[in-house]
C-alpha cells in the first residue's frame, strides 16, 4: 500500500460528487485514505445529499470510519498517522480558521495535529469568496511552511466572479509534489 493520506472534507457540498470520485481514484491507486469531516460536512443535509448518506458513502469508499469529532482528530499528530493531509473541499471558513490558527473542528484540529510533525498539508480550495475575503487567507497560507495547494481557478467567472475552486482532477499529482515538499505549478489557471 502507498502513503497514508488523511483526507479532510469541509462543507462545500456542491463539490462532494467530485470529491467522491477523487477518493475512489486514490483508493484504486492503493493509497490508504483516512477520512476526516468538518462538523458542517458531517451534520448538514443539503440539496446535494443527506449528511448520513455522505458519511456512509465516504466510509464505504475509504473502508474506514470517518473522524467526526475533535477528540478523535487530536491523536493524528502524536501518533503520526498520515504522510500527508489533504483538505478538499476547503471552504472559505476553514481557510480563515487555518490562517488564524483556529482548531475548533475535526478538520482544523487534524491540520494542527498533523503539522506538528512537519509533514505536508495539501489544500483544495472551494469558496465563493476566493478572490475577495478569502484571498488574504489563501495568501497567508501560501507563505506557510508545509502547506501546499491543488491548482485552482475561477469556477464561474460570469455568475460568481469571486469564486475559486480547485482542479480536483490534479489532486493525485499535487499529492505527489507535496510529498516532495514542492508546490505543483501553475497554482492558478
Amino acid at each position: 500500500m502507498k502513503e497514508n493520506i488523511g483526507f479532510g472534507i469541509c462543507g462545500s457540498f456542491c463539490t462532494f460528487e467530485k470529491i467522491f470520485e477523487v477518493l475512489k481514484k486514490l483508493v484504486e491507486q492503493e493509497y490508504n485514505i483516512f477520512p476526516v469531516m468538518s462538523f458542517s460536512a458531517s451534520k448538514t443535509d443539503t440539496r446535494f445529499g443527506e449528511a448520513k448518506n455522505n458519511i456512509r458513502k465516504i466510509e464505504d469508499i475509504c473502508s474506514k470510519k470517518a473522524i467526526l469529532d475533535i477528540k478523535d482528530a487530536e491523536p493524528i499528530g502524536p501518533q503520526k498517522l498520515f504522510d500527508i493531509l489533504v483538505v478538499a473541499p476547503c471552504t472559505g471558513n476553514t481557510l480563515g480558521k487555518l490562517a488564524a490558527g483556529i482548531a475548533d473542528t475535526p478538520v482544523t484540529m487534524a491540520v494542527k495535529a498533523h503539522l506538528r510533525n512537519q509533514r505536508p498539508v495539501l489544500i483544495g480550495v472551494s469558496t465563493n469568496d476566493g478572490l475577495s475575503t478569502s484571498a488574504k487567507n489563501i495568501g497567508e497560507l501560501l507563505n506557510r511552511k508545509n502547506i501546499f495547494f491543488i491548482p485552482m481557478r475561477q469556477d464561474d467567472s460570469v455568475n460568481k466572479p469571486l469564486s475559486i475552486v480547485a482542479d480536483f482532477n490534479k489532486t493525485e499529482e499535487a499529492i505527489k509534489k507535496a510529498l516532495e515538499f514542492k508546490q505543483i505549478q501553475p497554482i492558478y489557471n
